[in-house]
């Protein structure tokens, strides 16, 4: 009988050494004496503030933890939370730019943003942060700066303390055990996945490129396949993006007629990809959520045999951030709420499948032993990945392969 497993992401002490992590300057972990002194002066200014929080509303689940969050700091801070809801953060920088070209550069509209990415290198490059924050925070001592590297490097980006960490994603892959019953058959590679392919042609797929997580599978075939992953923390060129692509083409070359219908149509998204798997058409999907197949368990989505794989490389992983306009009308209350975000009691909530099912962005040795045990008693599933079968994240390329790939594929593939 399998072990039941709880999504418990340790320090990744543990685990295996980052290969080819970007270099940034160090951020010191522990807040400085008198920013600790001051915190209780922000408490008093945030106290009736009223914070506008711009984040993604695509998910029901966020949503009504973003909802406990204002309930929270509403009751033990006096600060209330209002969700702006966005189809895409893009509509909150831009709203940001708009203030800024109008010479509003106070009594801003936007106090917090769920941010990362292009959105984040965009508003940093242009000055239109706060900050730097996170050592004003006192939970930031908690944060892991050493081995969860995308808590500092933002898709290449170095964070500087302008936006604070409040969650992982990280690339993982998940099959049906039902179906896929020896363990050792498990593609853990991007060749073992070709040659899994040819042996069962019509049994993977991945979404459409133009759509995130599609264009996201390719990228983690490069990161498999490319001698260095460390050329992909620059911006790509029209020669190094020649050389450096070209076995992944060479490998998507021999994969696509082994796809679900010889790759000559593909789901339109990762949810339109899951159906495929629960009908039994195709036997492997691609999700940058390493709970997914859980919580999908648990809202009867997926067959119980659902399992969750990564590669033994390690996989692509991010953190999204919550960053402070320089403009925010209610700076204080937008501190106390990224402080929030990343209390320990606040992590185990949002890391639960019963929530969330994110990891967390902390460094969990550095917590107390009443803190470590909240994750100690999470939601079990035997869907979760250990942190073991996690492995450490690899950083997100530059955000130009990204593009590229995409641009490339459409000219080889959709002709």
């Amino acid at each position: 009988m399998l072990q039941r497993r709880s999504f418990v992401l340790l320090s990744a002490a543990a685990l295996t050494a980052p290969r080819a992590w970007s270099q940034a300057p160090a951020q010191p972990t522990q807040p400085p004496a008198q920013a600790l002194a001051d915190w209780p002066q922000t408490l008093a200014a945030a106290r009736g503030q009223k914070v506008y929080w711009n984040a993604w509303a695509g998910d029901e689940n966020t949503n009504a933890f973003i909802a406990w969050v204002g309930e929270q700091t509403r009751a033990r801070y006096g600060v209330e939370v209002v969700h702006t809801r966005l189809k895409d953060t893009s509509e909150a920088v831009t709203r940001v730019i708009a203030e800024k070209s109008a010479g509003r550069d106070q009594g801003g509209t936007v106090d917090l943003i769920w941010i990362n990415g292009p959105n984040f290198l965009a508003m940093k490059q242009q000055g239109l942060l706060y900050g730097p924050v996170t050592q004003r925070l006192p939970n930031f001592r908690f944060v892991d700066t050493t081995h969860k590297r995308s808590n500092l490097i933002d898709f290449t980006t170095p964070v500087d303390g302008f936006a604070v960490p409040w969650s992982l994603a990280q690339i993982v892959f998940i099959y049906d055990a039902a179906r896929l019953r020896d363990a050792a058959e498990v593609p853990r590679s991007a060749p073992a996945m070709l040659d899994w392919a040819r042996k069962h042609p019509g049994r993977l797929t991945h979404p459409v490129v133009s759509n995130f997580l599609g264009s996201t599978f390719l990228k983690q075939a490069l990161v498999d396949l490319v001698a260095d992953p460390a050329v992909l923390q620059v911006p790509a060129t029209d020669a190094s993006f020649a050389q450096v692509t070209a076995p992944l083409w060479t490998w998507y070359d021999a994969l696509k007629p082994a796809l679900w219908r010889q790759g000559r149509q593909f789901p339109d998204n990762g949810a339109a990809q899951r159906q495929l798997l629960n009908d039994g058409e195709i036997d492997i999907t691609v999700s940058f959520h390493p709970a997914q197949a859980a919580t999908w368990q648990m809202k009867g989505l997926l067959p119980d045999t659902a399992r969750t794989f990564t590669f033994r490389k390690g996989t692509i992983g991010n953190t999204s951030f919550v960053a402070i306009p320089y403009n925010a009308s209610h700076k204080e209350g937008a501190l106390v709420v990224a402080d929030f975000l990343i209390e320990p009691a606040t992590q185990a909530r949002a890391q639960d499948i019963r929530q969330l099912g994110n990891l967390n962005v902390l460094d969990l040795a550095k917590l107390s032993a009443e803190d470590r045990a909240r994750f100690d008693r999470l939601t079990p599933s035997e869907a979760l990945p250990t942190p073991a079968e996690l492995g450490a994240p690899q950083l997100e390329p530059h955000a130009s392969w990204m593009s590229r790939i995409e641009s490339e594929w459409q000219k080889r593939y959709t002709r």
